[in-house]
């Protein structure tokens, strides 16, 4: 965990494009997830991107124009809803990981809502903040780990998010 840099939003665009460019009409559109898309927010510094696509069962065709670009397809997802990409330096450090997923789905709202109420409420940026230092601390050498560990409190902010806006 590192503080906010506020390169990342820059650093995003410039990774937005070059995946834009190799996916062209397959992604609808590309959105910066993750705790570098939240001004202020402590985060792990990797980019994550989020690229709709209208169909995941046939996007496998990403695969290829997505390694040109640098990019590692994580084929051991254990998530059929979303095709994980990570990209590396030197290839022992990651700087960016490119979740694909259907557009409008289910992982793609919550993904978005999470994101969105981040930004809109310091308070709630700073309780996660505070709680991923925590898992971080913890989990230090377990990624996998510390991304579960998560799981319970991003579902409950997602819910009291879409809760508080009914």
């Amino acid at each position: 965990m590192v503080p906010y840099d506020p390169r990342w939003p820059s650093l995003f665009a410039l990774e937005c494009s070059r995946v834009e460019a190799v996916l062209g009409s397959w992604a609808e559109t590309v959105e910066h997830i993750g705790s570098t898309a939240v001004p202020g927010l402590d985060a792990k510094p990797v980019i994550d991107l989020m690229a709709g696509v209208r169909d995941i069962r046939s996007a496998g065709r990403c695969i290829r124009p997505l390694e040109s670009i640098g990019y590692s397809y994580w084929a051991e997802n254990p998530d059929p809803d979303r095709m994980l990409f990570v990209k590396f330096v030197e290839r022992t450090s990651r700087t960016h990981n490119l979740h694909l997923m259907e557009v409008g789905g289910a992982l793609w709202n919550d993904r978005l809502v999470f994101r969105d109420h981040l930004r809109s409420h310091p308070k709630a940026a700073g309780e996660y903040a505070r709680f991923k230092h925590v898992l971080a601390g913890r989990f230090r050498d377990d990624r996998e780990a510390y991304t579960g560990a998560k799981t319970n409190f991003i579902c409950a902010m997602v819910e009291w998010a879409r809760a508080s806006r009914a």
